[in-house]
């Protein structure tokens, strides 16, 4: 065996039993704490703790003009009057700060409510009926179809979009309530569905000032 073979098998035994020396050798121990010598006798010097300050956060006082009243602004969500809405609240908020301004749908009397929930049911079987042909009506009990579907049989695409747009208008405008109303404190300050306008950005600041100092002098 020459000295490359020795070298090649050499040097892994060596590295190999260096890992095993290490691996039962003891740990190292901790050099210890340095002592300071007093009269001959150490001294230990204590250790000293580092002092955590408490996070002091400034307190937020209940303040403001507007503070312990509430301004409901109910609207009619399907007339695309949040935006209305958003912005007078945005405007109050700022006028009387520390006010409370709840923003919620105003829906639309019980009559509306309930056709709005048939025309949806009377849209899809309308269209039901012009796409499944003749073989519905012996199950619905009818000799013959009616004539009027052989009139929307005969252009079935159209009729189809024109039930379909039809009943989405029908459906927006049962829920439609043109609602936009301002409550301060749970007494009306302004009705659209009374006055048949919107309320103005000025107006409005007035009518809240108001019932928040009549609020104050009744207290």
């Amino acid at each position: 065996m020459d000295r490359v073979q020795l070298l090649l098998v050499g040097l892994p035994l060596f590295l190999f039993c260096s890992d095993i020396f290490s691996l039962f050798s003891p740990a190292p121990s901790k050099p210890a704490a340095p002592h300071h010598y007093h009269h001959g006798h150490p001294v230990s010097q204590p250790l000293i703790q580092p002092r955590h300050t408490p996070l002091e956060f400034p307190t937020q006082k209940a303040s403001g003009i507007g503070y312990g009243n509430t301004v409901s602004i109910d609207f009619c969500s399907s007339c695309s009057y949040r935006g209305t809405a958003v912005t007078m609240k945005n405007m109050l908020e700022s006028q009387f700060p520390g006010i409370n301004v709840v923003l919620a749908n105003y829906p639309p009397p019980l009559p509306k409510r309930l056709l709005s929930k048939v025309v949806p049911v009377v849209q899809f079987g309308v269209i039901g009926i012009i796409m499944g042909g003749e073989h519905i009506f012996p199950r619905l009990g009818l000799a013959a179809p009616p004539q009027w579907y052989y009139s929307m049989r005969a252009n079935r695409f159209g009729s189809m979009a024109s039930t379909w747009l039809l009943g989405n208008f029908l459906q927006s405008f049962l829920q439609n309530s043109g609602a936009f109303e301002v409550y301060c404190n749970g007494e009306l300050a302004f009705s659209k569905l009374k006055e048949n306008r919107f309320p103005g950005e000025i107006e409005l600041k007035e009518l809240v000032a108001r019932r928040i100092v009549n609020s104050r002098v009744i207290i």
